[in-house]
């Protein structure tokens, strides 16, 4: 196979009675067609996935999801209210930011994957952030048609020294919303990408690494049709190439 091949992280969800590993299309569809890599699925586990897994990638997706992040991965105490939360995907997916961080492993992590990346390199969460004071409501509306809940909702104002600078080679961009969950504390060893309008971050990378990247919205809603959207999957895309071509030197 010419192509890199990216692992792409699932969900567990309940489905007709059966517990399910799940991927939703619009993910497979951007890596496929945006990106111009292959996918393999990963499940979700509690007990995490053998980091080795890796050794036969070019680069992992962790794509965004309704469920949150428990607390207790970055020491806090569950939250009251709506809270959806996942463990088995908390389990691979920490795990796997981990071990792609340890191999340089390309890494691109959407809305929930932002926030995984920022828990896995150490940092913490908050929620509800429409319940907090100074920050708007960043849910996604009540409409009747997919294309309306993934309109653009804000502003973000780029790091005009980060990555994402120099991929949409402009300042700022309006993008989608639909999240309850957001960073607090950064993690790590990353950097702020980019800020919404109530200074909530949008967008965080790794500048010690080849290619990490999270961002809090979701580019692979009609990714060749927002010239930010189509950049990131086409880096994604070509840093993963990179990696695949220097494992096969």
């Amino acid at each position: 196979m010419n192509k890199p091949v990216v692992g792409v992280s699932a969900c567990q969800r309940q489905i007709e009675g059966h517990g399910c590993h799940m991927v939703v299309n619009k993910y497979v569809e951007a890596l496929r067609r945006s990106a111009g890599v292959e996918v393999v699925l990963l499940p979700a586990l509690d007990e995490g996935l053998d980091p080795a897994i890796l050794a036969r990638l070019d680069g992992l997706c962790l794509t965004g999801s309704y469920s949150n992040v428990e607390p207790r991965h970055f020491g806090q105490a569950p939250w009251p209210g709506d809270c959806r939360y996942d463990p088995a995907r908390d389990g691979s997916a920490l795990s796997l930011v981990r071990a792609a961080r340890r191999l340089q492993l390309p890494l691109l992590g959407i809305c929930r994957g932002l926030q995984e990346m920022n828990v896995a390199y150490g940092g913490s969460l908050r929620q509800p952030l429409q319940e907090l004071p100074g920050l708007l409501d960043h849910r996604e509306p009540a409409a009747d048609h997919m294309d309306e809940h993934y309109q653009p909702a804000h502003g973000i104002r780029l790091n005009p020294d980060g990555l994402l600078t120099r991929l949409g080679g402009a300042p700022e961009f309006e993008v989608n919303s639909l999240h309850q969950q957001g960073i607090d504390r950064l993690g790590e060893g990353l950097i702020a990408e980019a800020l919404a309008p109530d200074g909530l971050i949008e967008a965080i990378s790794d500048p010690a690494h080849p290619f990490a990247l999270g961002v809090q919205w979701h580019p692979e809603w009609r990714s060749d049709e927002h010239p930010l959207y189509r950049a990131i999957f086409t880096a994604f895309g070509a840093a993963c190439a990179r990696y695949r071509q220097r494992i096969l030197a």
